[in-house]
């Protein structure tokens, strides 16, 4: 963000500055195709070559304005790519993790069932159970197998 606002005040600068130019140690401004200075129109006294070096050093200060500019897009354009790239990231972990806690679930319904189940049959075969005992063991059993199940699904869906 830093370099962000440092660019953005160095560019603002130079666009202020573009039309002031010096050349050997002369300040000239540039107001279209007229050469000032110190508000002077000095186009007409100034050689030939005089002038090409002025309008050539004004060009060079254009371009590199314009390269600035270039270079700030590229910047802004390489933060919102990092912004997105960020964002796929986030929405891969949280899938990741979606998909993890699905299979633990389904995992830990599993093993209630079974466990329930196991020790049903242990206490069935041993004759404690009473009909009502045996009837909510049924129920209990019923419900971690809808549990599982639903799980189950859950997984299939992440």
């Amino acid at each position: 963000m830093k370099l962000w606002m440092v660019l953005l005040f160095m560019i603002f600068g130079l666009t202020l500055n573009a039309q002031d130019i010096s050349v050997n140690g002369v300040n000239y401004v540039i107001d279209n195709d007229k050469i000032l200075k110190d508000g002077v129109d000095v186009t007409n006294t100034l050689a030939e070559h005089e002038k090409t070096a002025i309008f050539s050093a004004f060009n060079e200060r254009l371009a590199k304005i314009k390269e600035a500019k270039k270079a700030e897009k590229n910047l802004e354009k390489a933060e919102k790519d990092q912004k997105k790239a960020e964002k796929r990231q986030k929405k891969a972990e949280k899938a990741l993790k979606q998909k993890e806690k699905a299979q633990s679930n389904f995992e830990k319904a599993g093993e209630k069932y079974n466990s329930a189940l196991k020790k049903y049959e242990k206490l069935n075969s041993k004759g404690k159970l009473s009909p009502e005992d045996e009837k909510k063991w049924l129920d209990k059993i019923e419900k971690l197998k809808e549990n599982q199940a639903k799980a189950e699904i859950k997984l299939k869906r992440s």
